[in-house]
């Protein structure tokens, strides 16, 4: 099958999703998983073949201070490829893991795309953690490169291992700058290769009632499997989804990566630090928010402020 196959494939899937969003026993009954061939790379077959090209915004992120940056899908595809090639150059090969550990910032998405893109594994983290637990986490995923927020570079100080050190934001010079990659041509990457089966993210349980274990996910697991959360959502080409998740943990991947983008949707992220849902319901309405996915706690604390400005 060829890469086009698998795109035309997965593309006839989703589209099924979208016709039927409000028909949910006329969706279930004729929905066929796509078959995407014997390699498959969501990173190219799916985001490059909708994203070149297309300047609809992909990531809009909003700061409490008022700034916000909008990337489009055609920079976005553009932006991994020159992150996909520079870490090439610095050694990240297919099936190296690469552990994540950033906060909502464009770079979490530019690496994501890129290492999938060369069919190495992703192993988001979440900031919260220390050394403790990072010794813990390099040593059963394996890792062998990490991009980490510069304020969190020193937690790694401790952490046994040759590994690949690379900073995002001024700090520490015995880190690589993640700045420098684009200083790097934006050649699109070649196909890796990789089979359905191949591992692609890597993700530690919450470690509620015991040691927190690793979970491994392979190119379709996630990347097909999120066409039911896409279902679930209702999202549609055109839509701007805001969830309220925090990357290192699996739902920041469903709701605020894979769903939206397969939908050809807008992620829309509002960097806050503390909760406010006066600012977040006027964020809602200046971006035009038509989705929303967020847990109980904030669905309470917006029913419980002053609405009087209007509905969002």
């Amino acid at each position: 099958m060829s890469h086009k196959s698998a795109t035309d494939n997965f593309r006839a899937a989703r589209d099924r999703l979208v016709a039927f969003r409000d028909n949910h026993a006329e969706a279930v009954a004729g929905f066929e998983w796509p078959d995407v061939g014997d390699t498959f790379n969501w990173g190219i077959d799916w985001f490059d073949a909708i994203a070149r090209g297309n300047n609809h915004p992909a990531l809009v992120i909003a700061e409490e201070d008022g700034t916000t940056k909008r990337f489009s899908f055609h920079e976005m595809a553009a932006r991994s490829d020159q992150v996909g090639n520079w870490l090439k150059s610095l050694g990240v090969r297919r099936g190296d893991a690469v552990m994540l550990m950033l906060g909502n910032q464009v770079e979490l998405w530019d690496s994501m795309l890129a290492i999938m893109k060369l069919g190495a594994v992703i192993l988001p983290t979440t900031t919260a953690l220390g050394t403790a637990d990072l010794i813990d986490r390099m040593q059963r995923g394996g890792v062998r490169h990490v991009i980490a927020a510069s304020a969190d570079v020193d937690k790694f100080d401790d952490v046994p291992g040759d590994f690949t050190r690379i900073r995002v934001g001024a700090g520490n010079a015995d880190w690589t700058d993640f700045a420098d990659a684009f200083a790097t041509p934006a050649a699109p990457l070649p196909h890796p290769l990789t089979a359905p089966h191949d591992p692609l993210l890597l993700y530690f349980t919450s470690g509620t009632t015991n040691r927190p274990k690793l979970v491994e996910h392979t190119q379709v697991s996630y990347p097909v499997g999120h066409l039911s959360t896409m279902f679930w959502l209702g999202l549609r080409t055109g839509d701007i989804h805001l969830a309220i998740s925090s990357p290192g943990w699996a739902k920041h991947a469903w709701s605020c990566f894979f769903a939206p983008w397969i939908a050809e949707a807008t992620i829309f992220v509002y960097n806050y630090g503390r909760f406010d849902a006066a600012g977040l319901t006027q964020k809602i309405r200046d971006e035009h928010v038509t989705s929303f996915c967020a847990p109980p706690t904030v669905w309470r604390m917006l029913i419980q402020s002053d609405h009087a400005a209007g509905p969002g």
